[in-house]
């Protein structure tokens, strides 16, 4: 890591002059707010898919940018379909009692990462914002992630029929060529990266060019489809769009030579960008905030990943709109999480491991600040924290007794977010759903 313990002691005293503490008070994120000022991207990262207090501020900072800077729509990594469900509930239904109902839509793993209890305090009060609010001022709730191929496809069709038979006729046979794989989307990029058989890219491309034809883009919608109007329009072309990156992410998933990690980001990056157009095509302010993990809105060209071809969400936005994007990274030291020990196993409450010394965690830790925000893009902080450290990251699958190798990778903090947000000791989020609680064992200390 370098330098001498000295050196260390710097930093240390540096980080408790220059942090500013948190305490539960309505003004701890009156820096962050200031900090951001007219930027109209936020990025709020999370170091673990599964952590209450991660939720919990995001969900506060959320609140105030809509009250105060006039964020229009909150961009979440989770599947498209399933926000939308919740994007119809928030703008139009406003009935409470059909809140749980439409919190089904999520029915892929993860569940726990948006069905949870966090999440549905924050749901619950965009519903209540946007009932007191013109169209102009409301907010949307967007899905930013490419696993639903099959039911974008559905939605696809399902669109068309109701604008175009002929071209939806037509979308549904460019699509059956995806029917040999059963609708496993994985098994799918199998048959044809592994088992050679023909691919169903250009079907996709073709399928999307139907979206935004002018047929489709330029005939009378209300003649052809009563209320439909220019917002299901566009959910309907970022459904297509959807389908045919998805086809390339899944087909590459056997590569190597294709990151697919690339592949999504590039399409999570891309889906923000047009929804921003789109907001203010429809007269609203085009502002959004991003609630995803730190590997996806940290700018990967301070991480390891960045110099192994790597790119995210963070980098991408931060080049295409240099001026406007502000990245919130957070972290912690200790405490619970919920996560699953395997894909598509239960999640569980799991303990999380001290951080390792010679990470930024376990130097926060030894500040003896327990909670705090830092101002990254201050001169004083910004040099001693682009030293290139350990740093945690922890997903849907937490795996300690590979802690190292697992869930840690090398960054510049500095350059990787613009504030870091660090909680010394969390807890797991509360489920919607039933989940295995099994008895924690203390973690072991860790010695400085």
């Amino acid at each position: 890591m370098g330098g001498t313990s000295k050196t260390q002691n710097d930093v240390i005293s540096l980080i408790q002059d220059e942090a500013h503490p948190l305490i539960s008070s309505v003004s701890d994120w009156d820096p962050i707010l200031t900090q951001i000022g007219d930027r109209s991207i936020v990025l709020m990262g999370e170091a673990t898919h599964g952590t209450h207090e991660f939720y919990k501020a995001r969900a506060e900072l959320t609140q105030r940018l809509i009250e105060e800077k006039g964020f229009s729509a909150l961009a979440i990594e989770a599947d498209w379909p399933d926000a939308l469900a919740l994007n119809s509930f928030i703008l139009r239904d406003h009935d409470e009692s059909h809140i749980m109902e439409t919190f089904s839509a999520f029915q892929r793993f993860p569940m726990w990462m948006w069905r949870n209890s966090e999440f549905l305090r924050l749901v619950e009060w965009l519903n209540l914002h946007n009932s007191k609010e013109k169209t102009a001022h409301q907010v949307s709730l967007f899905g930013i992630d490419l696993y639903s191929l099959y039911r974008s496809m559905g939605e696809v069709i399902r669109y068309l029929e109701r604008i175009d038979y002929a071209s939806a006729r037509h979308a549904r046979e460019l699509y059956s060529c995806f029917d040999h794989a059963g609708g496993d989307p994985v098994r799918y990029g199998r048959l044809v990266r592994i088992e050679a058989q023909e691919s169903c890219e250009s079907a996709a491309i073709e399928a999307a060019k139907l979206l935004f034809s002018s047929k489709i883009t330029k005939g009378d919608l209300r003649v052809h489809a009563g209320t439909l109007h220019e917002d299901e329009l566009f959910y309907a072309q970022r459904h297509a769009e959807l389908v045919r990156n998805a086809e390339s992410y899944y087909r590459n998933l056997f590569s190597p030579v294709v990151n697919t990690w690339n592949v999504r980001d590039r399409h999570m990056a891309s889906t923000v960008d047009h929804i921003l157009k789109h907001l203010e095509s429809r007269g609203r302010n085009p502002k959004i905030i991003v609630w995803a993990h730190n590997s996806h809105v940290g700018d990967d060209r301070a991480t390891e990943m960045g110099k192994r071809g790597q790119w995210n969400i963070g980098q991408l936005l931060r080049e295409m709109h240099p001026e406007k994007t502000f990245n919130l990274g957070f972290t912690t030291f200790e405490g619970t999480v919920m996560a699953a020990r395997e894909w598509d196993e239960p999640p569980e409450l799991r303990n999380v491991n001290p951080a390792l010394p010679e990470s930024f965690e376990g130097l926060f830790h030894r500040t003896g600040l327990n909670d705090f925000y830092l101002d990254l893009t201050r001169d004083s902080v910004r040099e001693p924290l682009n030293e290139s450290r350990l740093e945690r990251a922890i997903g849907v699958i937490y795996a300690p007794e590979t802690e190292r190798f697992s869930h840690y990778f090398h960054a510049r903090l500095a350059e990787q977010f613009d504030g870091v947000i660090h909680f010394d000791r969390t807890s797991a989020v509360d489920p919607l759903d039933r989940v295995p609680v099994p008895e924690l064992a203390d973690p072991s200390p860790v010695q400085f």
